[in-house]
């Protein structure tokens, strides 16, 4: 029987960008309502879709050899697991998730230390507690089962930890973050004993690497054109590019084909003025993959 890598996807806010992000790197994986075990093309790879909150502990133990999922919960569930790279997805957000202590604005309370004795309330426990234990600062932390921020509002906490991005839901409520803890973006986590499998480490580093291909190719597109050999000089100098652009002489002319890559955002900018110094047959195509 050949070997098999067991894949976890991270199922709830993350999911639909992970399968976006897994087909531009060259996997399609087809999700199903109706069961946990999604199919992939790819038959050295059986997938399952686990909670973010629990994917750390499954590639702990091995029933998961690599999983994606938040760097918070990796940290909550005090997992001894291998981290090898981390994921910014776009098409969820270009901001780390932050965990930050808050209070009401009528609070006293203007650093962590003056929570001594005091209860906070929140989804990140185990984190909470070990953050306050590693500063010799007393508090009772309480699990909590959603709307957290509500809890702090009617006092029956006095304080609470929340995850956000930009404070404006936090300030919006009326009330005041004291400070950030942790920041967290989605990572590939891996079984230490998978890790040091020969060929599932190589299955891995494969997979790795096509993900970050992915993701460096968001926002970015090709730009080719023709320009006389006379203009290269003036057209290259404005031209963004990963090294520098790519020049190439056409057959029986004295025309040369331009081509870079840069950020969709720079072509409306860009192509006026290449028109201006000469360029024709401008193409502009989309890219699946940077390495």
């Amino acid at each position: 029987m050949s070997q098999l890598l067991k894949l976890g996807i991270p199922k709830g806010s993350l999911e639909n960008a992970t399968v976006e992000l897994f087909r531009q790197a060259g996997w399609t994986i087809r999700l199903s309502s109706r069961n946990y075990f999604p199919a992939i093309d790819d038959e050295e790879m059986a997938c399952s879709l686990i909670r973010s909150q629990e994917m750390s502990k499954y590639v702990e133990r091995g029933t998961i050899d690599v999983g994606i999922a938040g760097r918070d919960w990796v940290m909550e569930n005090d997992s001894d697991v291998e981290i090898i790279s981390d994921l910014v997805y776009s098409k969820v957000s270009r901001r780390p998730a932050r965990w930050v202590l808050v209070v009401t604005q009528d609070s006293p309370v203007q650093k962590p230390e003056d929570l001594a004795g005091k209860t906070i309330s929140t989804e990140l426990v185990g984190f909470t507690r070990r953050y306050f234990a590693e500063r010799n600062v007393p508090v009772e932390v309480e699990f909590s089962w959603g709307a957290t921020e509500a809890k702090v509002v009617e006092g029956l906490c006095d304080a609470i930890v929340e995850v956000t991005e930009t404070g404006s839901t936090i300030k919006a409520n009326g009330l005041r973050i004291v400070e950030t803890l942790m920041e967290s973006t989605p990572v590939v986590l891996v079984n230490r004993q998978a890790w040091q499998d020969p060929w599932k480490r190589r299955k891995i580093e494969q997979l790795n690497t096509l993900l970050q291909a992915a993701l460096r190719a968001e926002k970015m597109v090709g730009l080719k054109m023709n320009a006389p050999h006379e203009r290269v000089e003036a057209i290259t100098g404005i031209l963004p590019s990963l090294n520098r652009p790519t020049v190439a002489h056409l057959y029986q002319s004295d025309w040369v084909s331009i081509e870079t890559v840069l950020h969709e955002g720079e072509v409306r900018r860009i192509v006026p003025e290449l028109v201006k110094l000469g360029a024709q047959g401008i193409i502009e195509y989309p890219l699946s993959k940077i390495i």
